[in-house]
């Protein structure tokens, strides 16, 4: 039986999971006429490339090297920006630019972050009030991310709309399997907006150094090496981006997985203590990640086929997830399960620095959703899912609740 992988297909995007099983089976190292590359979907193939140095994740210069000098000039700041990013780069520029950054961003100082968090959670749900119907996504799993990021970096709370406008914007280009109409052009000016007003607060925090990230970011000095102008620009914008988006999919993939289960939504409700147990099984089940994606380097073989040099793979984070080779019942949601770590945030030296963070907000944000109403279900009608290979959400989440 021929295997039907349409990324872009909304059917695909909405239930992705039997086609991925197939993949898993018949052909786990698949080649795909339509992205020009590998696909592998078996959790033992997508943790060995995680932490297999011979694959690059270095994708991004080799593709804006290969424009034209007229196409690279009108797509300036976004290469700028975007080739500083750490998850584009391979050691030794990765490893510096994560050591650095994870001096000011790291366990400790996301643990903190926990008053705030909490305090945003009961902000978001009192504004929501007495309805009995609202979008999930608009209304709370879509600001609490990213106003607990802006608080991080500094970025008055006043910027939340037009930030998000920005990022939806940058996400046609890093996330999207489509040729959208004028991605790049919308892209490129979403990121110079986005840059400039970044060099404008790093400007302010040289001058007044105040109590955030941002400021620790800009003093920061690691034996004398410091991050430049353009890293720490960069370095915003990731954090920005990465930090928030992946974290509103995560939320909302999570409660319309509990929905689907609402035996184990009922064990969540009844003890919020299992939250940590349930955080990462909801990551596991229907994670904000769909693929992660390399360049071969030195020609490999997987399951008898030659993946040769310079050849793109993708790493389909949530098939691996769901492999019965690594989970028993992985079709599942099973808040007591035990097993290998899922591989959601990447394995390895590119495992999301922000991963402790995603985590924390799961851990606060979905207990809280539950306590807060005696019932939750979806309100009906047609999910549109994002057309995106990177990330894996839903556009909008209407649920009905009672009080």
């Amino acid at each position: 039986m021929t295997i039907q992988f349409r990324p872009n297909d909304p059917a695909f995007l909405a239930d992705p999971f039997a086609v991925y099983q197939q993949m898993r089976d018949e052909d786990p190292a698949h080649w795909s006429a339509s992205l020009k590359a590998w696909v592998l979907t078996r959790y033992e193939d997508v943790k060995r490339v995680c932490l297999d140095s011979r694959m690059s994740s270095d994708r991004l210069r080799p593709f804006f090297a290969a424009l034209p000098g007229a196409e690279a000039e009108r797509m300036r700041e976004l290469i700028r920006v975007l080739t500083l990013w750490m998850v584009f780069r391979d050691p030794p520029e990765h490893t510096r630019l994560r050591r650095l950054a994870s001096r000011v961003f790291h366990v400790r100082s996301i643990h903190a972050l926990r008053p705030n968090v909490e305090a945003l959670t009961q902000w978001l749900l009192e504004r929501i009030g007495s309805r009995t119907e609202f979008d999930f996504i608009a209304e709370f799993a879509g600001p609490l991310p990213a106003l607990v990021i802006m608080d991080m970096l500094g970025v008055p709370r006043g910027e939340l709309e037009r930030l998000k406008r920005l990022s939806d914007e940058m996400a046609l280009f890093i996330g999207s399997a489509r040729d959208t109409v004028g991605k790049y052009d919308r892209a490129e000016a979403a990121t110079r907006e986005m840059a400039e007003l970044f060099r404008a607060l790093i400007a302010e925090r040289r001058a007044s150094p105040r109590r955030d990230l941002l400021s620790e970011l800009v003093h920061l000095d690691d034996d004398g090496e410091r991050l430049s102008e353009d890293e720490l620009v960069a370095t915003c914008v990731l954090l920005l981006f990465a930090g928030h988006e992946t974290t509103t999919h995560h939320l909302a993939n999570g409660l319309a997985a509990l929905m689907r289960f609402p035996d184990q939504l009922r064990q969540l409700k009844a003890n919020p203590g299992l939250a940590p147990a349930a955080v990462e099984e909801l990551l596991r089940y229907d994670g904000p990640i769909g693929a992660q994606v390399r360049i071969v380097q030195d020609e490999q073989t997987f399951h008898g086929r030659a993946f040769g040099p310079g050849e793109r793979v993708f790493l389909m984070m949530n098939a691996a997830n769901r492999d019965a080779r690594a989970y028993a019942d992985p079709d599942r949601v099973d808040l007591g399960r035990n097993g290998v770590p899922h591989l959601t945030f990447g394995f390895g030296a590119h495992i999301c620095l922000g991963f402790p963070l995603a985590r924390l907000e799961g851990q606060i944000a979905l207990p809280a959703v539950l306590a807060r109403w005696r019932g939750l279900e979806p309100a009906g009608g047609r999910t549109e899912w994002l057309d995106s290979m990177v990330l894996r959400g839903m556009k909008a989440f209407p649920i009905a609740v009672r009080h």
